[in-house]
């Protein structure tokens, strides 16, 4: 089992805020497949419960989805 400073979290996204369900570094942007420290988190999507690495991959995500 890989250590939870190299492992994928897993996060349950709220609004404004997220619970980690798995512990773990990073998350992966649902849009472009890049790896997001936990700490650098700051788009997300509460319905769909996916992160984004930036505003430009949440805006092309929920373009989509809209």
């Amino acid at each position: 089992m890989p250590a939870p400073q190299t492992a994928q979290a897993t996060l349950h996204y709220g609004d404004g805020e997220y619970a980690v369900l798995k512990p773990g570094r990073f998350v992966i942007c649902a849009v472009s497949g890049k790896s997001i420290p936990l700490e650098s988190l700051r788009y997300w999507s509460v319905s769909l419960q996916e992160a984004y690495a930036g505003p430009n991959e949440a805006f092309q995500r929920l373009g989509q989805v809209a």
